[in-house]
């Protein structure tokens, strides 16, 4: 298969990338080192730019507003984005709000389209998805506590989630709570949108990960729902729907994540190149001259240029067949590439040495959050678990 950009989508590629490196790059030694909100005035300004120049919702059809590229096509634009920490944001195709726009899309009422899409899609508010809970493993979305019981024309949701991305600072959540106890596992949740400042809704805390809380936008918050009352009409899509609705946007999405990590991985190795032809560790001779440097550079090139063919398949196959046809292909990339991140971000920051475990440079503020690719979205164990026994029951 030929996954190469045709002439017209290569001069749009071309521009978002040097875009990202112009415009965004320059911010960065700030964000890394003073937090979200200080340069938050700065990336407001570079979104209203991007939007001028039409680089604003990639991942959304142009009924919407969006560019309208296909599975492949944004691909190729998540992998530019993320070769910044702050890109994908400022394209407005970040997560969780990349996915709640396509659930709204796919599922939600004209009223809640036009009270909760629109001004999201604008990039006028931010949202939050809380699914996963302390005490109920993510790697079994039909298990979980949180519940959201009718009474009249309102849900009353009792539980907590925490994990919940981006939640500080966000408009509104989509909640998945257990609705229907009684019914086949995978019919037991519905999804609630619940707005951040209804009573019984609080956010506890923002949780440290590695050290870090965060601030804003880059957070995971603790949530307490403690006999929060929302209306009916926030439901999304059907009564005991909410499994069916986020597998629906997981598939698409780890391809999103894939071709992100991808990015990371590029710009990692640039940096782990131009430092190691740089650095001398004696008069005259460099890293680079050195064979491990030579080893971990090979590896590196390989490995990030075969994810990058699989991923683009796995993406082909979802435009093509959907994603129920791409299931295994899926599963493959989501363990295979957030692996393949981390064997690179290592050998990047030891490249680095010392200044690789700073915020001078991005390495150190990936490893941190980047770490967790190994475990949301499914943790790797489960995804091999599940394609090998969709492997081995062909040979029985």
């Amino acid at each position: 298969m030929n996954f190469a950009p045709d002439e017209e989508f290569q001069t749009t590629l071309d521009a978002i990338r040097s875009f990202v490196r112009e415009e965004l790059f320059p911010l960065e030694e700030t964000f890394l080192l003073e937090g979200f909100g200080s340069v938050l005035p700065e990336i407001n300004e570079k979104r209203a730019k991007a939007k001028r120049l039409g680089f604003w919702l990639p991942q959304i059809a142009q009924q919407y507003g969006g560019m309208g590229f296909s599975l492949v096509e944004h691909g190729h634009v998540s992998e530019i984005l993320g070769s910044s920490p702050i890109g994908h944001y400022v394209l407005n195709c970040q997560a969780p709000d990349a996915g709640n726009m396509e659930i709204l899309i796919e599922d939600g009422t004209q009223e809640q389209k036009e009270r909760y899409l629109d001004p999201l899609l604008a990039g006028d508010i931010r949202s939050c998805f809380a699914m996963t809970e302390r005490d109920h493993p993510g790697s079994n979305p039909t298990w979980m506590g949180t519940s959201a019981v009718l009474d009249g024309d309102h849900y009353v949701i009792n539980g907590s989630k925490w994990f919940t991305s981006s939640a500080d600072g966000a408009s509104f959540a989509i909640v998945m709570v257990v609705t229907n106890p009684e019914a086949a596992k995978h019919l037991r949740a519905s999804q609630i949108i619940v707005p951040l400042g209804t009573p019984g809704f609080e956010i506890m805390r923002n949780t440290p990960v590695m050290g870090k809380r965060g601030q804003g936008y880059g957070t995971h918050s603790e949530l307490q729902f403690t006999d929060c009352h929302v209306p009916v009409a926030n439901l999304l899509g059907e009564h005991g729907a909410g499994f069916v609705i986020a597998q629906n946007r997981l598939g698409p999405g780890r391809i999103h994540h894939c071709m992100r990590w991808i990015g990371i991985c590029e710009r990692a190795f640039e940096l782990m190149c131009t430092h190691a032809v740089r650095r001398e560790v004696a008069p005259g001779k460099t890293l680079a001259s050195q064979q491990t440097i030579q080893n971990w550079v090979a590896e590196s090139r390989t490995q990030i240029s075969a994810s990058r063919l699989m991923v683009l398949q796995a993406a082909d196959t979802i435009d093509q067949q959907g994603t129920k046809a791409a299931r295994d292909e899926i599963s493959i990339i989501k363990f295979l590439v957030a692996n393949v991140l981390q064997q690179v971000l290592d050998r990047a920051i030891q490249v680095h040495r010392a200044l690789g475990l700073t915020d001078y440079t991005p390495l150190a503020y990936w490893y941190r959050h980047e770490r967790a690719a190994r475990i949301y979205d499914g943790p790797d164990e489960v995804h091999k678990r599940s394609v090998a026994r969709r492997i081995l029951k062909t040979y029985t």
